[in-house]
């Protein structure tokens, strides 16, 4: 009797045993991250890269996720639709995070909502994650404890385009710098702003002529009184910093109106897009260059860390399947990949090893620790954020953008020179309508 009864005993703490075990399983299993992403799905905003931008963030979400989560979390993405407006990307950041109980935020394309959502989300001691928008002004004397961005920043397109016009200028264009006329033009939100201070800065350090320098409504119905001012100006070359359908108009007007000039650089958001410059005009779209950060797939994978080209690939085929009739792979995608690629893979598994968790402070020490070397990136570039003290605490002091110049509808390296695939075709071809 007394062996039944200990033999019962024994199944009993076994069978408890088993039970304990598997509850302990089960709540391991149930770990996650709860991630509000934030992106523009409809509105304007959503056709000049914001769609794109959420798909390489979705596509490496749902990678980590197919490989088991990140330390024993699963990555739970509530996704958002900003509707290309500030207060609408405003209010749903509030929702996710105080209806939706996220642990952090990702995303943000446009620089309009990154400024005031940032200030929010910090007050709110949560962590926010920038994949895209630019504006210096995000962060610049900010002092925000919980935002970072491994994207550059914008003044940094704006300084880079000069660079690259001093450069050339005599021998491509026969114009000694200083005597070269530009023209900055931009949307005149935070992110159109913030760019052309940088063209500003950049030409008067090179020496140029800036001819005009003005904002427009990104929203704006109708740019002919802008290209009639920039006719009487005759600049020899346009910089050009705006969304999709505002490019996409000031291009048709122009050509309607008879502008003429010898080299056009855009930076960024729409000109980022080169299907929709070269549906919307063809071979006229042909030489126009663009400011951006460097597309995954132009970057040599002999230049990056052991088992990252794997990860362009996934991502690669992951758009194609997502987007089967895309002709060229638009920058947008591989840029919110890579910078999504190094939350998950550098900077969460170090705030839940080191610091014991997903909450803002735990985030926030393990991104000031990141340190990743020239080749860590899917872009190529390294990351390391400047500390707390610095202008610009939370922005990633290694990221630079490139030039690249489309010629039917392929995108090729032009600036830096060390990058450089194209020899630049400048100034524009005798056949361009736009060619002074």
């Amino acid at each position: 009797m007394f062996s039944s009864h200990l033999k019962r005993a024994s199944f009993g703490l076994a069978a408890a045993g088993i039970l304990a075990a598997a509850s302990i399983g089960a709540q391991a299993q149930q770990k996650e991250i709860k991630i509000g992403v934030i992106y523009d799905y409809t509105g304007p905003l959503a056709a000049g890269g914001s769609s794109l931008q959420a798909l390489g963030a979705k596509i490496v979400i749902d990678y980590f996720n197919s490989q088991g989560g990140v330390e024993g979390y699963k990555i739970n993405a509530i996704y958002a639709d900003a509707q290309s407006k500030p207060d609408v990307a405003i209010n749903e950041a509030v929702r996710l995070i105080e209806q939706e109980n996220v642990d952090m935020l990702l995303g943000f394309y446009s620089s309009a909502q990154c400024v005031p959502v940032s200030a929010k989300v910090d007050a709110l001691k949560k962590f926010m994650w920038i994949t895209t928008c630019i504006s210096p002004a995000v962060l610049k004397d900010r002092n925000l404890k919980y935002v970072f961005r491994a994207q550059p920043h914008g003044g940094l397109f704006g300084l880079q385009s000069p660079e690259f016009l001093a450069h050339y200028a005599k021998d491509r264009l026969g114009i000694e710098p200083g005597d070269l006329k530009v023209a900055i033009i931009h949307e005149d939100g935070a992110y159109g702003s913030g760019v052309a201070g940088g063209n500003k800065a950049g030409a008067k350090q090179q020496g140029f002529k800036v001819v005009l320098k003005e904002g427009y409504s990104a929203t704006a119905p109708d740019l002919s009184s802008l290209v009639t001012k920039l006719k009487r100006a005759r600049p020899d070359v346009i910089l050009h910093t705006g969304y999709n359908p505002d490019i996409t108009l000031f291009l048709r007007q122009a050509r309607e109106l008879g502008l003429r000039f010898k080299a056009l650089v855009g930076h960024g958001a729409g000109y980022g897009v080169p299907d929709k410059l070269f549906d919307a005009f063809g071979k006229d779209a042909n030489h126009i260059f663009n400011v951006d950060p460097v597309s995954i797939w132009l970057v040599s994978p002999e230049v990056l860390e052991p088992g990252l080209p794997d990860i362009t690939r996934m991502v690669g085929e992951q758009y194609r399947k997502a987007e089967p009739d895309t002709k060229e792979f638009s920058a947008h995608v591989g840029m919110a990949a890579s910078n999504s690629y190094v939350f998950f893979s550098d900077v969460l598994p170090r705030a839940i090893k080191k610091y014991g968790g997903i909450d803002a402070d735990s985030l926030r020490q393990a991104a000031l620790e990141t340190d990743i070397p020239v080749g860590g990136t899917l872009m190529g570039y390294g990351v390391k954020f400047n500390p707390p003290e610095h202008e610009m605490a939370g922005q990633n002091d290694r990221a630079s953008p490139v030039i690249v110049q489309y010629i039917d509808n392929k995108a090729h390296i032009v600036w830096p020179k060390a990058l450089q695939s194209l020899d630049p075709v400048l100034p524009l071809p005798k056949d361009s309508p736009y060619a002074k």
